[in-house]
């Protein structure tokens, strides 16, 4: 048992309490939570539709399956991210590219080598916003443009957050949200699939739910008797129990992400004179939701990497790496990949616990153990 977790759950007796009531009105399928959440996350992003998912992957694959990404097509994709960024290309026969990230200060996608990788065979872009941070969406955009590509975002980190004055997740023609147990909202599995295009929306609404034309819900309002299935669709439905959890997690987010912020400010101060660490992000002044707390050590490499956490956990302190380069897992070896930046953030990045219950004292103790560390070396 850590004396310091990584994450820790925003949880209290309004999730009990939102559930019970969910349980009691005999309705726990896809249904009126799932749209009341749906509503909450449009006015919260100000955009025009919102679809719930089982998972960010499953919007993931749904947005490739409304782009019309097909065998033979090319998406570009980051390597630092969650393998699921990269695995829904080959869900529909594609093949990903992989980009490196701008540098050790910004972690997302690079709009420079994005640009060097464009083929006639490329059709869209996943920029995935890591952290919580904004990858660079008007240099981004504008290539989309130029180039006649497709853009989805990968929000999964970012609810909230914000890149001039615009929300994550909006910019781009798809964005998705995850809510796995240790995201910002929080459900235990479930995502969210966002666009203001009406026609998107739409076919996503039929694919999530087998290609059926009316769901269970419309049926059992008397708005429909029977259904047709029209497309070969999946079930990547959300429950309502799920909705309801996200509802109360939603209502609380801008408070945590306060809290963040100030966590993040208090480790700042901390580390940001320490010679042998690069904090990435450290000059953003923008809104975000601040996900993780990551650290780069400099002149280093995996194996002291690996000695630090392990001295961090000796000291009661869990860490993390975020992530695994998804171009060095074998399914994907084959391809030649040579990714400069990405490949020395994965071997020397270090996840320092992030979460809005963290107190003062404990990031001081934190950076403390880390310096100390690193210091002995």
């Amino acid at each position: 048992m850590y004396k310091i977790p990584l994450f820790d759950l925003n949880f209290d007796k309004e999730e009990e309490k939102a559930i019970i009531k969910t349980l009691k009105s005999k309705w726990i399928s896809t249904g009126p939570k799932c749209q009341e959440f749906e509503n909450l996350f449009c006015s919260a992003l100000g955009i025009k539709n919102a679809l719930t998912t089982s998972s960010c992957t499953a919007a993931l694959h749904l947005a490739m399956l409304l782009l019309n990404i097909k065998p033979k097509d090319e998406v570009i994709v980051p390597s630092l991210t969650f393998a699921a960024t990269v695995n829904v290309v080959k869900y529909v026969g594609a093949t990903p590219v992989f980009a490196d990230v701008k540098n050790y200060y910004d972690l997302t996608i690079d709009p420079v080598d994005i640009e060097k990788k464009i083929t006639n065979k490329t059709k869209a872009i996943i920029p995935m916003h890591y952290a919580g941070f904004p990858a660079d969406m008007d240099r981004i955009m504008d290539i989309a443009k130029r180039y006649d590509l497709k853009v989805v975002e990968d929000a999964s980190h970012a609810p909230l957050s914000e890149y001039k004055g615009k929300k994550l997740g909006t910019i781009g023609d798809i964005g998705t949200f995850s809510f796995f147990s240790n995201k910002n909202i929080s459900t235990g599995e479930g995502g969210m699939l966002v666009t203001n295009q009406d026609n998107y929306y739409k076919y996503a609404k039929l694919l999530r739910s087998h290609g059926m034309t009316t769901m269970s819900f419309d049926r059992a309002r008397g708005h429909a008797t029977k259904y047709d299935i029209t497309n070969l669709g999946y079930n990547y439905r959300m429950d309502d129990i799920r909705a309801t959890i996200g509802i109360v997690q939603l209502n609380k987010l801008y408070a945590d992400l306060l809290k963040r912020q100030m966590v993040r400010k208090w480790y700042i101060e901390k580390l940001c004179n320490i010679d042998s660490i690069i904090i990435p992000f450290n000059k953003n002044k923008g809104f975000v939701s601040n996900y993780i707390f990551p650290v780069i050590l400099k002149d280093s490499n995996e194996q002291n990497r690996n000695k630090v956490r392990s001295q961090m956990h000796n000291k009661g302190i869990q860490t993390s790496i975020h992530y695994p380069a998804v171009h060095q897992f074998s399914i994907y070896k084959n391809e030649i990949t040579k990714l400069m930046v990405t490949d020395y953030v994965v071997n020397n990045e270090i996840t320092l616990p992030m979460y809005a219950k963290l107190a003062y004292k404990d990031v001081c103790y934190i950076a403390k153990t880390l310096i100390n560390i690193l210091n002995e070396k």
